[in-house]
């Protein structure tokens, strides 16, 4: 080992044995006055707490939302009267209510014409309520989706026994239908629900197909339905006042937008929507509601770091009345600490140290208690949990630059005390 290195490991020798012991006479310190150390890590709690907790339900409400979202398959994007979101006021609502409905006639047209599309599906949510069997009923809040062939590749619907929908079904409007993973096992809990019969609204249906579960998310059962012939559900719904979803999947990512533009110009044409005025229907895509979820919930997050912001602001002007409190009720043992060789640097060390582990202890604290509220909702809707490792270090090295900036200034005064008189202060 040469000089410097020799001279360097000494270096960092002294300041970790230095940095040690200032950590253990805060402690200490903070020990000695237990009261007023928890108040005075209250407000650094509160700030954290709130910065973690608002973060955790969100991540986890995003994770299972866009869970949720991407029902949609591979490449494929859903055409609709009404937005996925409406933010604004009456005349926007106004404005979507006015536009003409999609009808099976405008779905039909795309799937004869859409020549780049790999799929094509129509579908409409037409009835939720109580389902039953010979075996058993569900609750009354199981969906029924009248649907074309097309529509199971392009939501993503696996079949798991028997078959999907055919165009046979959709062209005579007959009574099948395909259960979704959970209502499958509800209502034949002993078997195969392959061509049993099941009630649906007072009226039998056939089952020829049940599809692979999915699970459950923050929003509930993702296999909580039936899907029913679109002709079937339409006949027995009505088609006056239904307004249809048209799924097209592209062959490609390369071809996406190709398809896309296609798809829009049939629409426009067999909907009569003149040149230069904008479309009478909504496109949007999985990646085009996530990223619209996340400027919605930007917004929140900036307003919950403002008002975090403030609290952490309050906590840390406390912090710096206590630290200049504990300055002056502890004068006398800083003249002795100088008298026996202790630098001002070891002062410094001592006094930024104190205020850094008060916060980060009420940081911590913050940051348990916010993780426990956050993923509250986690255990009340049965999904796994989340934790947040970026807010959680965020929060921590947010609570250590509190304690350095107002630490520091009662820490200068400490050092900067002179020695002869804090040794006669009393």
């Amino acid at each position: 080992m040469t000089v410097s290195s020799r001279t360097k490991h000494r270096a960092l020798t002294r300041t970790w044995a230095e940095v040690k012991e200032s950590f253990g006479m805060a402690m200490n310190a903070i020990g000695a006055h237990k009261l007023r150390s928890a108040l005075t890590l209250l407000g650094v709690l509160i700030g954290v707490f709130s910065i973690v907790v608002v973060m955790t339900a969100l991540r986890l409400l995003q994770r299972n939302v866009e869970s949720e979202l991407s029902q949609l398959g591979v490449n494929t994007f859903q055409i609709r009267k009404w937005p996925a979101v409406v933010f604004g006021d009456i005349g926007d609502w106004e404005k979507y209510a006015r536009r003409k409905n999609i009808t099976l006639a405008h779905g039909r047209a795309v799937i004869d014409r859409a020549t780049l599309a790999q799929t094509v599906g129509i579908e409409r949510w037409v009835w939720t309520g109580e389902v039953s069997s010979r075996y058993d009923k569900s609750p009354p809040n199981v969906n029924v989706v009248g649907a074309t062939p097309g529509g199971f590749a392009a939501r993503n619907w696996v079949v798991d026994q028997g078959r999907a929908l055919i165009e046979a079904d959709i062209d005579s409007s007959k009574d099948v239908c395909v259960l979704g993973g959970r209502i499958a096992k509800l209502l034949f809990p002993f078997g195969s629900a392959l061509g049993q019969r099941v009630r649906i609204d007072g009226i039998g249906y056939t089952v020829v197909g049940t599809l692979e579960p999915k699970g459950a998310t923050l929003g509930g059962e993702q296999d909580n339905f039936i899907v029913i012939p679109l002709t079937t559900g339409l006949n027995r719904y009505g088609r006056i006042w239904s307004s249809l979803s048209i799924l097209v999947q592209a062959p490609s990512r390369e071809a996406y937008e190709d398809t896309v533009e296609q798809v829009r110009g049939i629409l426009r044409a067999v909907r009569k929507v003149e040149p230069g005025q904008e479309d009478d229907f909504e496109i949007f895509s999985n990646d085009s509601l996530i990223a619209q979820f996340k400027r919605f919930t930007l917004t929140v997050r900036v307003v919950v770091a403002v008002i975090s912001s403030i609290a952490l602001l309050a906590a840390g002007i406390g912090i710096m009345n206590i630290m200049l409190v504990s300055v002056t009720e502890r004068t006398r043992e800083i003249g002795i600490r100088r008298a026996v060789g202790a630098k001002k640097r070891n002062i410094m060390t001592q006094f930024i140290m104190e205020a850094v582990v008060l916060c980060e202890v009420g940081g911590v604290i913050g940051v348990l208690l916010g993780l426990a509220g956050g993923n509250f909702a986690a255990y009340y809707f049965e999904v796994p949990p989340i934790l947040p490792v970026d807010w959680v270090i965020f929060g921590l090295v947010i609570c250590s630059v509190v304690g350095i900036v107002f630490g520091t200034y009662p820490a200068y005064k400490a050092a900067n005390l002179d020695p002869i008189e804090s040794l006669r202060y009393e």
